[in-house]
């Protein structure tokens, strides 16, 4: 008996290899499949701005990176001694305005190397809802300031396609090389409502499918349709049926792998998984003869590897194990 309606995703045109260099930007899902591919020692820069939700923030942040504009003062924020900024998440702020200032530069810097040397950009979208206040405008978060200090709308399809087909189009001119791959993140907004986040995910959807119309080095990778129509069950989510579980995204990284690896990058990928599982592996007796056998064929294995890829800080603990 058939128990889901699997569909088969097309090999991807824009091919992802550890030779690649890659910025993932955007909700969860960009940060759930950034840091995979970090683990599998690729190249890779995952929401140095923190979670960011609206497509038309990561667009401002995309800008933002590429003139090098300052932090805009009215945007600057503190609560109980720390500085934040209404253009990025909490997770970048700062113990004096200076410091918030100069962290942000820095980000953006860093955002910006990535766009002028990177092979290819991952943006993930959340949600079509966004705050805004009078002085700063829509905001990448509210830093649990009173919801009273802002307003809350759904913004329309075309004002979407107007702003992000003004940054693509500026980075068609600046990075033509660049490939760039859009998905909708499979975590539900339910306190939005359940039918306002419906609403939310289907205007984010019409918004690829009308970017990836308009742009040749954009194409979608079917996340969101993974976990909502393939997997369909409440037991592929977390406890808070909220956002996928561990299974759920494996699945999805097991998709994505298939669309966007080569045979080559995906055989790396699996040796480079069962050294990660020898590293995490925990003996009864770690003096034991056995064992010190299997740290010995373990640093063979990273030293042979390390010729690839960086294994030195794994070679030092193994050492220090057999030491």
């Amino acid at each position: 008996m058939q128990w889901s309606t699997e569909f088969i995703i097309p090999e991807s045109q824009f091919p992802i290899s550890h030779q690649s260099k890659v910025l993932s930007l955007g909700s969860c899902f960009a940060q759930t499949i950034g840091q995979k591919m970090i683990d599998s020692k690729m190249n890779c820069l995952v929401n140095p701005f923190g979670t960011i939700f609206h497509p038309m923030i990561l667009g401002d942040l995309l800008n933002h990176a590429l003139f090098q504009d300052k932090m805009e003062e009215n945007g600057v924020i503190e609560r109980d001694g720390v500085f934040f900024y209404f253009g990025a998440h909490s997770d970048l702020h700062g113990f004096s305005k200076e410091d918030l200032e100069q962290k942000y530069a820095v980000k953006l810097a860093e955002v910006k190397e990535y766009l002028e040397t990177g092979t290819h950009l991952i943006l993930t979208f959340g949600t079509s809802w966004i705050y805004e206040t009078e002085e700063f405008g829509r905001v990448a978060n509210c830093h649990k300031l009173p919801q009273k200090q802002f307003s809350k709308k759904l913004v329309s399809l075309e004002a979407m396609v107007l702003h992000l087909g003004h940054v693509f189009g500026n980075f068609s001119r600046v990075y033509p090389n660049l490939k760039i791959i859009l998905t909708v993140s499979p975590v539900r907004h339910i306190k939005d409502g359940i039918p306002e986040n419906q609403l939310s995910k289907s205007l984010l959807r019409v918004l690829c499918n009308e970017l990836e119309k308009r742009y040749h080095n954009i194409i979608y990778f079917p996340a969101y349709e993974i976990l909502i129509d393939e997997l369909r069950d409440y037991r592929f989510y977390k406890e808070d049926l909220i956002h996928p579980s561990e299974k759920a995204e494996n699945y999805i990284w097991e998709k994505w792998s298939k669309a966007y690896f080569s045979q080559e990058t995906q055989a790396k990928n699996q040796e480079l998984q069962k050294i990660k599982l020898e590293l995490a592996h925990r003996p009864l007796n770690p003096n034991s003869e056995a064992h010190q056998k299997f740290l010995q064929n373990l640093l063979q294995k990273l030293e042979r590897l390390n010729e690839e890829f960086d294994f030195s800080e794994e070679m030092v603990m193994v050492q220090k194990q057999l030491e």
